[in-house]
This record gives C-alpha cells, sequence and structure tokens, in this order.
C-alpha cells in the first residue's frame, strides 16, 4: 500500500531533499511551505523523475496557527488520507541576547516552536479521528545545550522535542506513532552561512537516512546517528567555559 505522508517546509533543505528521496520510495506527497512558486518547482523536479508520483502542494505558514487545521485536512482529502505528518518548517534566526534583535528570536520561537505544534495538534486531530498516524518532528543536536548566538533557536528545537515526548506519552496505546529527529549538521540554506559546521553531510544523506528512521518508526535518532549520538550527550556535560568559545 502506497504510503502517504504531509511535510511542512518542503520547499528548500531537509523538506524539499526528502520529498525527493521518498518519491523515489513510492510514497505520495502532500508538500506544504509559504513560498507557493518554490514548492511548484519542487513539484515540477520530482515529476520530472517520477512521473507517476502523487504529488500535491499547499501553500502554508505556519505560524498563521488557524490555517493549519485547513491545510491538514485539504492535503488529506487530496490524497485519500495520511499517514505520517513531518512537522519540518523551521528558520535559524538569530543573535547575542540583547543586542536589539529580539524580534528575530520571537519569529524563531514562533515558527520552529509554535508553529511545529500547530501543524503536530492538527495532524493528531486528523490522526486520532482516522485511528492511526505517525508523527515525525525535526528537533537538532543543539536541543541539547543552549549555544552562544542561538540561544532562540535551541530553545525552540528542545521546546519541540519535549513537546513531542508528551505527546507519545499521551499517544501511548492510541496507535499513532512518534518520531524525533535530532539532525547535525545538514547541508541547508538553513546553516550554510556558517564558518564552522563540523561533520557535516549533504542534504540528500540526511534525507535517506531520515526516511529509513521514519519507515521503521525509530522514537528518537540524532542524524547522522554518529558521531552526534555521542556528541549530543558531551555538549550537555561541557563546561560553560567551553562552551563560551563556540
Amino acid at each position: 500500500m502506497v504510503k502517504k505522508i504531509l511535510i511542512t517546509g518542503a520547499s528548500s533543505g531537509i523538506g524539499r531533499a526528502l520529498a525527493h528521496e521518498l518519491a523515489g520510495r513510492g510514497y505520495a506527497l502532500a508538500l506544504a511551505a509559504r513560498r507557493a512558486e518554490a514548492l511548484e518547482t519542487v513539484r515540477n523536479e520530482i515529476l520530472a523523475k517520477h512521473p507517476s508520483a502523487p504529488v500535491v502542494t499547499q501553500p502554508l505558514d505556519v505560524t498563521a496557527y488557524d490555517t493549519v487545521p485547513g491545510v491538514v485536512g485539504a492535503c488529506a482529502e487530496a490524497l485519500e488520507g495520511l499517514d505520517i505528518v513531518f512537522a519540518n518548517a523551521g528558520i535559524g534566526l538569530g543573535d547575542k541576547v540583547g543586542r536589539g534583535r529580539f524580534d528575530d528570536a520571537r519569529r524563531t520561537i514562533e515558527t520552529n516552536l509554535l508553529g511545529a505544534m500547530a501543524t503536530v495538534d492538527a495532524a493528531v486531530a486528523y490522526f486520532l479521528e482516522q485511528g492511526h498516524g505517525h508523527v515525525v518532528g525535526t528537533s537538532s543536536v543543539m536541543a541539547n545545550r543552549g549555544m552562544p548566538r542561538s540561544g532562540s533557536y535551541c530553545a525552540s528545537k528542545a521546546g519541540f522535542a519535549i513537546y513531542l515526548e508528551s505527546l507519545r506519552a499521551e499517544a501511548y496505546r492510541r496507535n499513532i506513532q512518534v518520531t524525533v529527529l535530532y539532525p547535525g549538521y545538514i547541508d541547508t540554506p538553513l546553516n550554510d552561512m556558517l564558518k564552522r559546521r563540523p561533520f557535516l553531510i549533504s542534504a540528500e544523506k540526511g534525507a535517506a537516512m531520515m526516511a529509513g528512521m521514519i519507515e521503521r518508526q525509530v522514537k528518537a535518532s540524532t542524524v547522522p546517528v554518529w558521531p552526534w549520538r555521542i556528541l549530543g550527550l558531551m555538549l550537555r556535560w561541557l563546561p560553560t567555559r567551553v562552551i563560551a568559545r563556540f
């Protein structure tokens, strides 16, 4: 049976790469993002490689919280159901605290945390009515520790991971699976301005790893697993004098 997935933030980065990867695996795709033209470009790219792939697009700004349930419903109707919702839309704005950039911090929290929560809430409401489903969310290895110049981003990703853990407990025995992914440095526009990106992998490689994790319905994993499983834990225990140098 063909699996049907909704991917938010599908116009670029991880979302775009995962859409290509899953199309190659025979999935039916609903792609959502703010930029409708960019979404259509992704759809056309996929259809050029996989002409028979079911691909629908929906413009979505996840910070327009009241519109999210309608978009989830429209995608489910277009594909005649949804098996997976991947809450992936995110931004990476940030600066040191107290530098007059609070608007960027606010936008980061609104998108990465509140927008992601709105997406998951709408997905779970649909899955509860349907009787089954799989929620996948993008956190980050930076959820393990507050890093300089990235306080709002780290907070948003840590908060979303905890939210998904709470959902897993609530959905226990409700036939709803929950997967939390913690990417390390994956080559996307979100981080390509950084001078240092240790253990960088391509978006395509990251997407292939994520697709496998989604198919196995893993509860949580770093992407890639190594070395970030160990490094993520190490971040929690490094002294502040070391973190301050980052």
